[in-house]
């Protein structure tokens, strides 16, 4: 049974992320289970009969869709840049969930939600700043990462300390900040 059980997880490493914040002191009130990730979105939707932009828009599973290619692109992101990989996400007993928590640095830390719409709104940031204020002791940056286009300048400010990021400047923001 044990080898099965690691074969499994080799099985889930090769096309899953696994996230789950491992004892970052954020309370008792976390819930500890990991939360996989489909990372090759192309094979998810050919899985699921997805094969076109108008069925992955119709779809139900655009958001959970949207939401693992995110979690790649952040991997990717951190194994280009030499870093090691750690994406981890939030949940807690009261219903409080933060897509994903990504280490940049000593005590710096990346609050993302993923957003598959292409609208963004000031409310769909409220988790990320009810964690930030449970997690003082670090430096966080939050951003809402959603499927709008769009040039450097459609970087705004959703509501006070969050951005609203296109998945292109979510990824600059990664290097910026990992470097800083």
């Amino acid at each position: 049974m044990k080898k099965t059980g690691r074969n499994t997880c080799r099985l889930k490493q090769r096309h899953f992320a696994q996230g789950g914040l491992r004892n970052k002191n954020f309370g008792k009130r976390l819930v500890k289970s990991p939360k996989l990730y489909f990372v090759d979105s192309g094979l998810a939707c050919h899985l699921l009969g997805i094969d076109s932009e108008g069925m992955l828009n119709r779809s139900p599973f655009l958001g959970p869709l949207f939401e693992g290619f995110v979690a790649s692109e952040v991997i990717k992101q951190q194994i280009a840049s030499g870093r090691s990989r750690a994406l981890y996400y939030f949940r807690d007993q009261q219903g409080l969930e933060v897509d994903f928590i990504v280490p940049l640095r000593e005590r710096k830390l990346l609050f993302l939600e993923a957003k598959a719409s292409k609208t963004v709104f000031p409310e769909m940031g409220e988790p990320l700043d009810r964690l930030a204020r449970a997690s003082a002791r670090y430096e966080v940056t939050k951003a809402i990462v959603h499927r709008g286009r769009g040039a450097p300048s459609s970087l705004r400010t959703l509501r006070p300390g969050i951005q609203a990021l296109s998945l292109e400047e979510m990824l600059d923001v990664l290097r910026d900040r990992a470097d800083r």
